[in-house]
């Protein structure tokens, strides 16, 4: 089974439907938040999909949780923006979260840098932004999730 993972399109809902097209067989989409608006619409134009939101720093307003669980494919994912992890100081606070929810997964943006990485036996998953990367190139992340492990992969676009 394959996600997607999205963070920090500022205005760009465009990117969003091109990196849908692009992962043809990935059913779930979790969108970390800044610009909230820029998703609103694509449960709409894709109901085969599911969507996994939260808000970021720059969702003024909204009423979607700055945090939140799921699971799927049976591994359980922790997803938010970061903002309020303190994830552009390292994800330490991220991974107390992790352990004390028995994560598999967690997925942060905020910083706009693409990462993965593993801590303690979680996956920790920065997908970068695709619109305004601060290192690298316009980036997001897809996971696929099999019997035989995660296989995290950043994509350039």
């Amino acid at each position: 089974m394959r996600i997607i993972v999205i963070s920090d399109t500022h205005g760009r809902p465009s990117m969003i439907e091109k990196i849908i097209e692009a992962q043809p067989t990935a059913k779930h989409l979790f969108f970390l938040g800044d610009v909230i608006k820029d998703i609103e619409d694509m449960p709409f134009m894709y109901p085969s999909h599911t969507f996994h939101i939260v808000s970021g720093n720059c969702d003024y307003g909204s009423t979607y949780k700055s945090a939140d669980l799921a699971v799927v494919g049976g591994k359980k994912i922790l997803f938010t923006h970061g903002h309020a992890y303190s994830v552009k100081s390292g994800i330490g606070r991220l991974s107390k979260w992790a352990t004390a929810e028995k994560a598999d997964i967690v997925l942060y943006g905020h910083t706009h840098v693409a990462k993965t990485e593993y801590a303690d036996g979680v996956l920790f998953v920065n997908p970068g932004s695709p619109t305004c990367p601060r290192e690298g190139r316009p980036s997001y992340a897809v996971i696929d999730i099999e019997p035989n492990g995660l296989m995290p992969v950043i994509i350039n676009v």
